[in-house]
């Protein structure tokens, strides 16, 4: 059961609920889903000199282990950029590549790939797709320009700026939009943890989610869904 603290929201006819470690849940079919895990990021980087601590996979990893317990999923779909590069898989330390072997036996997964990840295979279990219609939802990794369907996708991390007791504060959010018919598209907020973002309301995730109606910047708190205007249609 779903803890009552997280935030439902209404989509395409579908009740989805957003949870505060920036996952969706999707209660009728018992599936979570995440975007952009960029796994083996720190890694990537230290091929080229870059080092960073090289724990992201299992922080992102743990992470989503806790949202499966949370929210009792039985299926897990990922939104592409699974892995920082096709050839993460291959690096995994041991720990986390055990952790990540264990998540895939206990659910049913679907590796979606993305632009990082493309060529990715699924050594670790699970099933890769490139794209997936799940009860007349589309999930996809990056939200297509035009699209009349129902659409679930990843790829831009967005991030909102809101000020709160005089204090400037960047919080990852999902850009959702409606359009005309009543129905919606959803760009997801990056899961990983070596993830940054880009401003929610900047014209290029704007023009990506066109044709719409209305655009907003959703996000969780304290079991609230906080909605925030981004882009109106002109009267």
């Amino acid at each position: 059961m779903v803890p009552l603290s997280f935030a439902p929201i209404s989509f395409a006819g579908e009740e989805l609920v957003l949870l505060e470690g920036r996952a969706v849940y999707w209660p009728r079919e018992k599936a979570l889903l995440v975007a952009d895990l960029h796994l083996e990021k720190a890694s990537w980087y230290a091929k080229s000199g870059q080092m960073l601590p090289p724990y992201d996979s299992r922080e992102t990893l743990e992470r989503l282990a806790l949202a499966i317990r949370q929210t009792g999923a039985t299926r897990v779909f990922t939104l592409g950029d699974n892995f920082h590069d096709s050839a993460g898989t291959e690096r995994l330390e041991p720990h986390a590549a055990g952790m990540l072997d264990a998540l895939t036996r206990a659910v049913d997964w679907v590796w979606i790939t993305g632009n990082h990840d493309s060529q990715m295979e699924a050594k670790s279990g699970g099933t890769v797709v490139d794209e997936i219609m799940l009860c007349g939802l589309l999930l996809r990794h990056q939200a297509k320009p035009g699209e009349q369907l129902p659409e679930l996708s990843g790829h831009y991390h967005p991030k909102l700026k809101v000020s709160a007791r005089g204090r400037n504060i960047r919080r990852a959010c999902a850009v959702v939009s409606t359009d005309q018919t009543g129905s919606g598209r959803m760009i997801l907020p990056a899961f990983g943890a070596l993830t940054g973002g880009m401003d929610a309301g900047d014209p290029v995730i704007l023009k990506a989610m066109q044709p719409a109606s209305r655009i907003d910047a959703v996000l969780p708190a304290k079991g609230k869904l906080l909605q925030f205007p981004l882009w109106r249609a002109a009267a």
